[in-house]
């Protein structure tokens, strides 16, 4: 007789494999965030990246990091892209220091942010934030980069 190709195994593996389906979509959802930082600030956003790939951080970042001029050749390719992310979030971070307001690609995210709907909260580092605000920021909150989390909530 003849042997299946469909034995045993091929069972057992495909048992394993809705088991880990089913262990992730148990697992609590990560927040996926966009966040919108000026160029000068990449260090520091850096370190804020890392600790959300920390197993055990609920925020999944989702940016573009923009080393092109505003007003260059390639800036509405790169709005569509921006665009295309922040539609897949629920809220903009924008990392807040003194560089925030002198960059108009945070600006004009923060802008776009609110055109489609989404919320937009500001994290500095440390307790207080003690530099300008920018005008045209309008976050609904303003928090420490360790509260982050309880503020996405």
């Amino acid at each position: 007789m003849g042997g299946s190709s469909s034995g045993s195994w091929s069972r057992l593996g495909n048992v394993r494999a809705l088991e880990e389906k089913a262990k992730l979509a148990l697992q609590p959802k990560k927040k996926n965030v966009f966040i919108s930082f000026s160029t000068e600030d990449m260090n520091e956003v850096n370190l804020l990246r890392g600790q959300a790939k920390n197993d055990n951080s609920d925020i999944e970042f989702n940016d573009h990091s923009v080393k092109s001029a505003y007003n260059s050749e390639v800036a509405e390719y790169i709005k569509r892209k921006i665009t295309e992310r922040i539609n897949r979030t629920s809220t903009t971070v924008v990392y807040l220091t003194e560089n925030t307001s002198k960059s108009q690609w945070v600006k004009w995210e923060v802008e776009k942010s609110h055109a489609l709907g989404k919320k937009v909260i500001a994290v500095h580092k440390g307790d207080n934030f003690n530099g300008n605000i920018p005008s045209w920021l309008n976050a609904s909150k303003i928090v420490s980069w360790s509260n982050l989390s309880n503020a996405l909530d």
